[in-house]
């Protein structure tokens, strides 16, 4: 190994076993006290080390695995699939399909609680500050690797009425259920912003504070009120967004065109 501190001299040598191939996606780093034994170090060098590789985002930690290799796969999502005339009737939702033409496993870890509105969520819904709303939160995984997380926000009596205050996800998705029982969303505002981690955001994705997120933020409503508010953090080295917009004839030519460039290994 080169010459320098000694946690940072065993954290180039892992990540050239990952680079080398050694370590695939979704395999398992000797934890820190295998390391440290490997290594002859302290404890402590060694967790050190593994942190230089998730600042790196070359792998994150899970409580039940120890310390897992990321995927260096970018998962490109074209967040206008949803609306698209001619999407299929399914049985499950938009981040499934995603992850599935990507040949990638989805799960996820779902909740769903009512509580009080802040100022800037009831001023969006159109509720009185401290009223319920309707909370819905999905932490999505692919091949067990945390990869976005996502919180939605409902006016209460519109949740009641749809029956998306279920306390379980909804496998079409809510877009689709709100549709099916007449609040179909017929507009959408989408801001995106690069920014860094916070702790809370690092502890839920699996990454150092401070690693750069995409914070995806949607409005929808229909013609009469705002139907939702929904905030979605991925990292941003492992997702890449895309709009299409036009009718059905004209985003196929640009797939068309897109798949050749990709079989290629080109792009912007």
């Amino acid at each position: 190994m080169a010459d320098g501190p000694t946690y940072r001299r065993i954290a180039d040598h892992l990540r050239e076993e990952i680079r080398a191939g050694k370590w695939g996606p979704g395999d398992r780093l000797p934890s820190h006290t295998e390391l440290a034994e490997q290594m002859q170090v302290s404890l402590t060098t060694a967790r050190n080390a593994i942190q230089v590789l998730v600042t790196e985002n070359l792998v994150y930690t899970a409580t039940s695995r120890g310390t897992i290799v990321r995927s260096r796969e970018v998962l490109e999502s074209v967040v206008t699939d949803h609306i698209r005339p001619n999407r299929p009737r399914a049985s499950h939702d938009i981040f499934e399909e995603i992850a599935r033409t990507a040949g990638r496993v989805p799960t996820k870890e779902f909740n769903a609680r009512m509580e009080p509105a802040d100022q800037q969520i009831a001023e969006l819904l159109g509720v009185p500050v401290d009223s319920w709303v309707l909370a819905r939160t999905v932490v999505q995984f692919l091949d067990n690797e945390p990869w976005s997380w996502e919180v939605s926000f409902y006016p209460r009596d519109l949740a009641e009425a749809t029956g998306i205050d279920s306390p379980h996800d909804i496998a079409e998705g809510t877009t689709r259920r709100l549709a099916d029982r007449g609040y179909a969303e017929t507009a959408h505002r989408d801001t995106l912003a690069a920014r860094p981690a916070n702790a809370e955001e690092a502890a839920v994705l699996g990454v150092a504070i401070g690693t750069v997120l995409l914070d995806h933020v949607r409005i929808g409503a229909n013609h009469d009120r705002v139907t939702r508010v929904t905030r979605h953090r991925s990292i941003a080295a492992s997702n890449r967004f895309a709009y299409e917009l036009g009718d059905t004839a004209g985003t196929g030519v640009i797939r068309g065109v897109l798949e050749q460039t990709e079989r290629s290994g080109i792009w912007f």
